[in-house]
């Protein structure tokens, strides 16, 4: 019944997260933050490259891992037309099994809270876990939702420099603050001329956490050092639910 991050979806994101797009400063901040990695680090839900080409054309070696054929599709095609030549894999991050071990290991821009299911996303911080260097890192964006009442529906609107246009509906039809998750269908439709041509139906979950619930889930998965920073600004203490939470911690 659902697509997940497919072809419509893939295109907007093209279309709105173009290479090198920063946002609120995360690609200033992670390259800062990774200036010092000599390794090998791995973007994990690398999407269609956004992030990971910036890294790579500042000299870094990073590889990357997503579970959407589309979105790796596009990566590949964004990294081909810059000679660019990553390791990119295709797989669950809660199933990690990857021939190498990292520096670093990311998750930009709350990626990690599209792993809905919570023994799934304690799983995937294991993986990391066994894929790190000793004395290597994790750095995880982390977001709280920003809607609570269901049938709530918003519509955006996209148009191409082909002419075609891509509308995405956006309606939250499940919100548990106690399980901590939401729900959302999103149905991109794609136009071309007064007519449909194409649609797809996403089911987009998220599950959040508390700033020290997730401390005490790295450090039972045996992480020290744990950093919380929020806005892109290392150190800096959250303050307020609408902030971008980033935390960093390394495998002792």
């Amino acid at each position: 019944m659902f697509s997940y991050y497919s072809n419509l979806c893939t295109e907007v994101y093209d279309l709105t997260k173009p290479v090198g797009h920063s946002v609120g400063g995360d690609i200033e901040y992670y390259l800062d933050r990774l200036r010092s990695c000599s390794g090998r680090i791995l973007e994990a839900a690398v999407g269609s490259g956004r992030m990971l080409i910036p890294l790579l054309e500042a000299g870094l070696l990073v590889d990357g891992i997503d579970y959407s054929p589309a979105m790796l599709a596009s990566c590949r095609k964004r990294c081909e037309e810059r000679n660019l030549r990553p390791m990119l894999y295709e797989g669950e991050l809660q199933n990690l099994a990857l021939p190498h071990k990292y520096d670093a290991i990311i998750i930009p821009t709350g990626s990690f809270c599209l792993l809905d299911n919570r023994q799934e996303s304690i799983n995937a911080l294991k993986c990391f876990y066994e894929h790190l260097t000793p004395g290597g890192r994790i750095i995880i964006d982390l977001i709280l939702p920003d809607r609570m009442e269901v049938g709530t529906t918003s519509t955006s609107t996209f148009p191409f420099p082909s002419g075609d246009v891509i509308t995405v509906e956006d309606k939250l039809v499940e919100f548990s603050m106690i399980d901590q998750y939401s729900v959302s269908y999103l149905k991109y439709e794609k136009w071309r001329e007064g007519s449909l041509i194409q649609s797809e139906l996403q089911r987009f979950a998220l599950r959040w956490y508390g700033n020290e619930e997730f401390k005490l889930v790295l450090e039972n998965i045996g992480f020290s050092d744990i950093v919380v920073s929020s806005d892109y600004t290392h150190g800096k203490q959250p303050a307020e639910g609408n902030q971008i939470f980033t935390f960093e911690a390394v495998r002792k």
